[in-house]
């Protein structure tokens, strides 16, 4: 069944009718090897896996029979390499969400969810806080000891809540994507909105609408500063950039800048803001 009839445009189209990724008793060698590289891609969130990363120890145990899908997604979760991805470098609060991306397959639901685990990491450390999302009930029912975990949160089932589906696309950000190539860079994708207990926007992925889309942060206000729009039509342009370096000391990126921009002045903006180490991401008609 397809996740919505909007599949194609919010680029979900690769999760319609595909399989769930099951270890199955007596199974090949091509089987075992798929289950490999699905768990990767899942837990490190489709992020680029050298050779030299692999876990070479837990999936020889795994091809062995010694070790299930569920203590392999363990292994790999609570690994240096995990770590040096999405946990070094991280804010608590973005590092929640992406297990729960990764692990559980939705995102969180409210902020007590993500309170939960802040305390739990603080009191217990980073190996309870993986192992409460794998030895959880939740993962027990939808996952079981052979299956990959995969996106439930793009599906409407028993158990989970409709607001769930909008703040995956917080969270995801297209098949092609990774989690540590999105531009919002490593800072929370829905603090804001669990905070205030609201119902996220879905932006379609970049590449999958006709007109790329990013949503800035809420507070972020454009700056009418550059001039009239003369000419051309009066012509406006509104361009949103992230990680843009501020000026003075000391130096600090902005995570969302939004900025009017007249169109005889584009140009010449366009490359002011690469120079100061912005990326642009998005630029549309006022």
């Amino acid at each position: 069944m397809a996740i919505t009839a909007a599949a194609s445009r919010l680029g979900t189209e690769a999760f319609n009718d595909s399989p769930r990724i099951e270890l199955r008793p007596n199974a090949s060698k091509d089987n075992v090897e798929a289950v490999i590289r699905a768990v990767y891609r899942q837990v490190l969130g489709n992020d680029y896996l050298m050779a030299s990363e692999r876990l070479k120890s837990a999936e020889s145990l795994l091809r062995d029979g010694n070790l299930t899908v569920r203590e392999f997604v363990r292994s790999v979760a609570k690994s240096e390499l995990y770590k040096k991805k999405f946990f070094y470098n991280s804010f608590q609060t973005r590092l929640i969400e992406l297990n729960y991306k990764h692990l559980l397959g939705r995102a969180p639901y409210d902020e007590s969810e993500v309170v939960y685990h802040l305390d739990l990491y603080q009191n217990q450390g980073y190996d309870a806080e993986i192992d409460s999302y794998i030895d959880s009930v939740e993962y027990q029912t939808n996952f079981g000891d052979n299956i990959v975990p995969y996106y439930r949160g793009f599906a409407t089932q028993p158990g989970q809540k409709t607001v769930g589906f909008n703040r995956m696309f917080r969270l995801y950000r297209g098949y092609a994507n990774s989690d540590r190539a999105q531009v919002e860079g490593t800072t929370s994708r829905l603090a804001r909105d669990l905070a205030t207990n609201s119902a996220s926007s879905i932006v379609g992925p970049s590449g999958s609408n006709e007109n790329w889309n990013y949503r800035a942060s809420s507070d972020v206000a454009p700056r009418k500063n550059l001039g009239n729009a003369v000419g051309q039509g009066d012509r406006v342009y509104r361009i949103e950039v992230a990680g843009l370096l501020s000026p003075g000391y000391p130096k600090v990126r902005r995570s969302s800048t939004a900025i009017f921009v007249p169109y005889e002045r584009l140009s010449e903006k366009l490359q002011q803001l690469q120079r100061q180490g912005g990326k642009i991401v998005s630029i549309n008609p006022a």
